[in-house]
């Protein structure tokens, strides 16, 4: 069994916002594979599924982003889902938008929801998904925590909607990899500097 965790922020004042990215993928994953993602656990919104032959349980922690790591420690822990079998697919504004990126391990840029869900299993290697969500104007080296806030909650031009189905399409095409290869082969293939597009 596989726990995918799309990461975003709960209502209807964020469900655009960049950061949703995570939450907007799950979503079309389930509709997808016919996954209702309807019971109500913990802080958490999950359904159980097939895809690609794989036994997944697809979350939406209800949690702030802050708060993410509470609702996945209670699920993996319930389920008794191993950290190898943890992936989370989380927005990255380090990236280009509609890039998609495979990773383990700490993060690139801070990103507080995976830190948290590191806090709370105790451990970072669990796979992530990282979806683009467009560069911040300034450098990296110089934003506040201000700046980026301002940034990832604001959400995506219209453009950028125009777009999103490729983007949901690689993030999709990505975990199908995850899910149907040996993982060290999928992260070396994708590791940053190659990025991930559905072929």
């Amino acid at each position: 069994m596989k726990l995918v965790i799309g990461l975003g922020n709960p209502g209807d004042r964020y469900m655009n916002n960049r950061r949703n990215i995570g939450f907007k993928i799950i979503d079309v994953l389930a509709n997808n594979t016919g996954i209702q993602i309807k019971t109500k656990k913990k802080k958490s919104l999950l359904g159980t599924g097939d895809f690609e032959g794989n036994e997944i349980v697809l979350l939406k922690p209800q949690t702030f982003m802050d708060l993410s790591g509470e609702a996945v420690l209670y699920i993996a822990s319930f389920l008794r889902i191993p950290i190898p079998n943890i992936i989370v697919v989380h927005d990255d504004y380090s990236l280009n938008y509609g890039d998609v990126y495979v990773a383990r391990g700490a993060v690139e840029v801070p990103h507080i929801g995976v830190e948290s869900i590191a806090k709370g299993l105790k451990s970072d290697k669990f796979i992530r998904i990282r979806v683009g969500i467009g560069l911040i104007s300034k450098n990296i080296e110089e934003l506040t925590g201000t700046d980026v806030d301002n940034f990832v909650l604001s959400d995506f031009s219209l453009e950028q909607n125009m777009g999103i189905i490729k983007v949901i399409n690689d993030a999709e095409a990505a975990l199908r990899s995850i899910l149907t290869q040996d993982i060290e082969d999928v992260l070396s293939k994708y590791k940053l500097g190659a990025s991930f597009k559905e072929s």
